[in-house]
């Protein structure tokens, strides 16, 4: 019996659904708990869905990501306040990826930000860091002629990601937007209609592979899913879950927040340096802390490894040289395009060099890696 002085724990909230969520169960998806949604882990093979993307190409439902919309005279002024990038240097129509630290330093998160006009930006947030961010935002705008929207919880985010991605596009938008698919560059946005419903269409993903990520109102959701759906069944499209996501994006060497990226780390220790901006103007939060360690070596580097037998390093796993830990696995599996496990680590930067030799301990029994240049897989162009 429970002691009636105790307190009862604290329910827990149950995952948020997507507007797709019907749409997977249809499809007989595993569902997972991420970042506090319920969304598909996979619908059957996670190792099918990864090769269809890199072969072909695979549907994601991103809905769970967030959308913030930052209007006003000082729209550049207030982004690369509350921002590392410099955003006054990206052009109408392009995109540009950024962190937003604390006044540490340490990584609050990572985003994309679409500039959409002169005065108005799309910025996406990670799932679970998005209500964060949102606050944070509200708090830096403080002082500027900025309207701050988070339009998260209206907005859905399909991704169509893989070789076959323009092809398949080409036959759900009109025929006078076909150019607009085939010719729009990495790191770009437009407005587009893609199976009679308009929609923001990004050549953005993070899969290492080509595709286009498109932003729809909540309630034509359904609609769209469907639509690329079907268009893309004699290329050979299949729905894509969270696991396929994460061995495509592992391999093309891309962070995860919470594994690459925290608080507890900041840009330079996760190779990010080169993101930050100080040649702006403008004092962002975090830029006195950064300025400080910029000229120092980072007490941990972020590398790629890769293992010599067929048994894969996992996040946590110890990272030993001579048999004395100098670090740790941050994400780690083995990778389904080349055939060998791989993994992100950070590590003491004395032993980052290229070619260093390292074990991982694998449960009690050492494996060999050697450090590796980033990314694992980098597609033909």
């Amino acid at each position: 019996m429970t002691d009636a002085t105790q307190a009862p724990a604290p329910a827990q909230a149950a995952p948020a659904h997507t507007a797709l969520h019907a749409e997977h169960a249809a499809l007989g998806a595993a569902f997972t708990d991420f970042g506090g949604w319920d969304m598909p882990l996979k619908y059957g093979s996670e190792l099918a869905e990864h090769r269809a993307v890199r072969e072909v190409a695979g549907l994601f439902d991103l809905s769970h990501m967030g959308e913030i919309r930052v209007t006003g005279p000082d729209a550049v002024a207030f982004l690369n306040t509350a921002l590392v990038g410099n955003f006054a240097v990206v052009a109408v129509g392009r995109a540009k990826y950024s962190l937003i630290c604390d006044a540490d330093g340490g990584i609050i998160d990572d985003l994309i930000t679409y500039r959409l006009g002169d005065t108005e930006f799309l910025v996406v947030p990670n799932a679970g860091n998005a209500p964060v961010v949102a606050a944070a935002f509200a708090e830096r705008a403080a002082g500027f002629d900025v309207t701050v929207r988070d339009e998260s919880a209206a907005t859905s985010l399909v991704a169509v990601q893989g070789p076959a991605s323009v092809a398949i596009l080409h036959e759900l938008v009109p025929e006078e937007q076909r150019a607009l698919v085939s010719d729009m560059k990495y790191y770009a946005a437009a407005p587009a209609t893609v199976a009679g419903i308009d929609v923001l269409l990004a050549r953005t993903g993070y899969t290492g592979e080509d595709g286009f990520e498109l932003y729809v109102p909540n309630a034509q959701a359904s609609e769209l899913w469907r639509a690329v759906l079907a268009a893309g069944e004699t290329h050979g499209l299949i729905p894509a879950g969270l696991a396929s996501r994460d061995s495509l994006r592992l391999e093309a060497g891309m962070p995860l927040y919470g594994n690459e990226l925290s608080r507890e780390i900041t840009p330079f220790e996760a190779g990010l340096g080169p993101v930050v901006s100080f040649t702006k103007t403008e004092r962002f939060v975090g830029r006195d802390a950064l300025e400080a360690r910029r000229e120092a070596t980072p007490t941990r580097v972020l590398v790629g490894l890769q293992g010599a037998g067929r048994r894969a390093g996992r996040a946590g796993y110890a990272v030993l040289a001579d048999g004395v830990q100098i670090g740790e696995v941050t994400s780690g599996q083995p990778s389904p395009t080349l055939g060998f496990p791989i993994a992100l680590a950070s590590i003491d930067p004395a032993f980052a060099e290229l070619g260093t030799e390292l074990t991982v301990d694998l449960r009690g029994k050492p494996e060999a890696f050697t450090v590796v240049a980033l990314p694992f897989y980098r597609r033909a162009q």
